[in-house]
Order: C-alpha cells, then sequence, then structure tokens
C-alpha cells in the first residue's frame, strides 16, 4: 500500500492513474488501496492533521530533490514564496506535481481541506531505502527548509 495515496483528495482520480499504470493489487508504491484512509497510518495521520492547527506542512519524500507545492487550482496565500523560500534554501527545484502523482497525497488534501501551504518534498536520489551515505547531505540540503517551515 502506498500511504500517501491514501488521502481524500482526488482519490478516485489516483485510482483510476494508478490502476491504468498496472497498479492494481497491493505492492508496495503506487496501490492506492480499497479506499481513502483504510491504512491506520494514513487515518492517524489525517487525525492528528485534524486535531492541530498547522499553518503549512512538510511531506517528505525520497526521491528527486525536488518540492512540490501545488494541488490543482488551489493557490493558498504566499504558497509559492514560501515554497521558493524553500527551494533557494536547499538547493532543490521547486515544480508542480506531475500528472501521474497529483492526486490522493497528504499534501493534496491538507492544502484543498484548509486551503494553506502544503509541500512534498523529495529528498536524495537512487533507489528505496536510499542509502545512509547520503544522511548528511539530506540534513544538510533540508536544515534551512525545516528552521523557515518553523517561522514563516
Amino acid at each position: 500500500m502506498d500511504l500517501n495515496l491514501q488521502f481524500p483528495a482526488g482519490w478516485n482520480k489516483a485510482r483510476e492513474i494508478k490502476f491504468a499504470q498496472g497498479y492494481t493489487k497491493p505492492s508496495p508504491r503506487d496501490f492506492v488501496g480499497d479506499g481513502p484512509l483504510t491504512e491506520p497510518e494514513s487515518l492517524a495521520l489525517y487525525n492528528f492533521t485534524l486535531q492541530h492547527d498547522f499553518r503549512l506542512i512538510l511531506a517528505y519524500h525520497t526521491q528527486g530533490e525536488v518540492i512540490y507545492w501545488r494541488y490543482q487550482d488551489f493557490l493558498p496565500p504566499e504558497s509559492e514564496f514560501i515554497g521558493r523560500q524553500f527551494a533557494n534554501a536547499s538547493g532543490y527545484t521547486l515544480e508542480v506535481t506531475p500528472p501521474e502523482s497529483a492526486y490522493a497525497g497528504y499534501k493534496d488534501w491538507f492544502i484543498s481541506s484548509y486551503n494553506r501551504p502544503g509541500y512534498t518534498i523529495e529528498a536524495g536520489w537512487g533507489e528505496n531505502p536510499l542509502p545512509i551515505s547520503q544522511f548528511d547531505t539530506i540534513y544538510k540540503n533540508n536544515l534551512g527548509i525545516l528552521i523557515l517551515g518553523a517561522v514563516l
């Protein structure tokens, strides 16, 4: 089960896309499951978010040294500005999520539900799990994002 394809933000569209790509049964990635929020980990994050008043969220992933900042046509105030600050601090590029991955993520649900900035940060390169040898570089690249996220 792909836990980041479990959120109620275009889940049916995500299912359509991933099934068309051949992800129709349980697997470690790209399988959306039988419905949104069916997995305890995703439901826990959803409920945790509902219980707090976050100004923004950061969803960390591990492929590409890129920051995704939008969900569909939602443009929360300052979201692009903050995203550019994160990109400048990390050296990562700021990009729009590719269409095949643009639905049912935690960031997508947060943005669409709260109209506040949300970011998926893809740290590192290579095959998962990433080697521990990348830790120092990933930490260095992301420290500025974490600090800015706390103060912006």
